[in-house]
């Protein structure tokens, strides 16, 4: 049985920040990651972040990997377990299920912090189980990890953010990409991005999806169609595009298995993703002493991410008597760069939602 102060499950941006400022705090933290290396979705992020210097502005998604990284290494109280898979958390004695390295292994804490990240979505169509159709995540995870383009020509289907980002990775990387093609009548991602792509060529299709993926043994072409005002396909638009890769880049949804295990009250908002967990300002769930960070709270940026998971693991370690003048500064710096990450008409639906799954403070009691 290994114990702790705070566990933390997820070492991406969220897991990562929430590790640093908990230790900063002076609190034993050991934070589990199911990779051989900590980073998360930072690792396959090549572009450059936006926001203030202190979400890391213009730094890239790897590098910021590497420095929150070495935030926690250079912190005697953080213990890091790589390649250690949570299979599972038990509230009735508060026990958090590990494997590692072929063993099962128990982990309890007195607070945990749950930064599980999100899965990709994916779409139902004919023949989309072909070998050559892809989510974006796994094809920023061929080119930007290992080197390796997925195909020569791509339909990208999905225009928000991940989708737009990775279009233009590609073409980066040499690959053509024949169209990005967007369900909704808008584009979902940010004007930047879809004007990068645009100016090279690139035609981004809203009101448009997917009909069939054409091919035998993988994927040798598509057949895409216009949607009405009703999201109903129109006959007689269809269009076939030569390709041999099909990136899915739908949205994510939070990974809150753990947080269903431990009993949290959980909520359905499609616009975060799924299902989240209602949670205090301090990112506490309605189980005492159990907090949430990054997407498996409510997908949104990495920005977001990073922010919450300093301020659930300040929160946390608050809770434990950690309580200096310098955590409560980082407390509240926390909650105001929320509010700013979150301004504007383009974060109004993101405090609209939210604010339908933040609950009043609760009394930390433990796990």
């Amino acid at each position: 049985m290994l114990t702790t102060e705070i566990a933390i499950v997820g070492a991406g941006p969220a897991g990562l920040s929430a590790a640093a400022a908990a230790g900063s705090a002076g609190a034993r933290v050991v934070l589990v990651d199911r990779q051989d290396g900590c980073g998360g979705q930072l690792i396959k992020q090549t572009h450059a972040f936006f926001g203030s210097e202190k979400q890391y502005a213009s730094v890239r998604g790897i590098e910021i990997a590497r420095l929150l990284t070495e935030q926690v290494n250079d912190l005697p109280g953080v213990k890091i377990l790589t390649g250690a898979t949570a299979l599972g958390f038990y509230p009735d004695d508060g026990v958090l299920a590990l494997e590692k390295d072929g063993r099962f292994q128990k982990l309890r804490a007195q607070r945990l912090i749950i930064a599980t990240g999100a899965a990709e979505r994916t779409l139902a169509f004919p023949n989309n189980d072909l070998p050559g159709i892809y989510g974006a995540g796994a094809v920023q995870t061929l080119m930007n990890v290992y080197g390796v383009v997925p195909g020569r020509r791509v339909l990208m289907v999905g225009a928000g953010n991940i989708g737009l980002i990775v279009s233009y990775q590609l073409i980066q990387a040499g690959v053509e990409v024949a169209a990005v093609i967007d369900a909704a009548p808008k584009i979902g991602g940010y004007l930047v991005h879809a004007a990068k792509i645009r100016r090279l060529g690139v035609p981004v299709l809203t009101s448009h999806t997917i009909k069939q993926a054409c091919g035998t043994e993988c994927v040798e072409g598509a057949v895409i169609w216009r949607l009405n005002e009703d999201w109903q396909p129109v006959p007689g638009t269809e269009a076939n595009l030569a390709v041999d890769v099909i990136c899915i880049a739908v949205g994510l949804s939070p990974l809150a298995e753990l947080l269903w295990q431990a009993g949290c009250a959980m909520k359905y908002v499609g616009a975060l993703g799924g299902y989240v967990p209602l949670r205090t300002g301090l990112m506490e769930t309605t189980v005492p002493g159990i907090y949430v960070a990054g997407d498996a709270a409510g997908v949104e940026e990495a920005s977001s991410a990073m922010v919450e998971g300093r301020l659930a693991g300040l929160a946390a370690a608050r809770s434990l008597g950690y309580a200096t003048a310098d955590a409560d500064r980082g407390i509240e710096e926390a909650q105001k760069q929320l509010q700013s990450l979150r301004a504007g008409s383009v974060g109004e639906k993101i405090r609209k939602h939210l604010a339908g799954v933040t609950i009043q403070e609760v009394s930390p009691k433990g796990v």
